[in-house]
């Protein structure tokens, strides 16, 4: 009985693996900061520490007093009970973005309403003011 000339191969080769891994990395590190910006909203600057990403509701509204409810359109009168559908089985934590043109009266209606349902995590979002040397 002849030896075949081919021995099986025992290792495998996991370079293309680890090719694919870090290009589907990469693809998720640049795009992650998209996801995340939902409406479409020029925010006020503010000099403040940033604060590391938390998860919780995001209430937007936008330069028309249009409001949102994690990037779905939501009508005032509707307003509360949708909040409490977005917040069920959730950290009660909802972060306030408002377009640096809306109405401060529409702003602080909003906050009352989020503020009566018993909400006291309420963070306001705005973009990082750019330090002058």
């Amino acid at each position: 009985m002849r030896r075949s000339r081919y021995a099986p191969l025992a290792e495998i080769n996991i370079t293309n693996l680890v090719d694919v891994t870090m290009v589907l990395l990469i693809i998720f590190m640049l795009t992650a900061p998209f996801l995340q910006a939902g409406v479409k909203l020029r925010l006020p600057k503010a000099e403040a520490k940033s604060l590391e990403e938390q998860e919780g509701v995001t209430v937007s509204i936008d330069e028309n007093g249009l409001i949102f409810i994690d990037e779905r359109r939501t009508e005032w009168n509707e307003f509360a009970a949708a909040l409490r559908r977005a917040l069920e089985g959730a950290e009660p934590r909802v972060f306030l973005r408002a377009d640096k043109d809306v109405r401060y009266e529409i702003v602080l209606r909003v906050i009352a309403r989020i503020k009566m349902l018993g909400i006291e995590d309420l963070g306001l979002v705005a973009e990082q003011e750019e330090k002058k040397p």
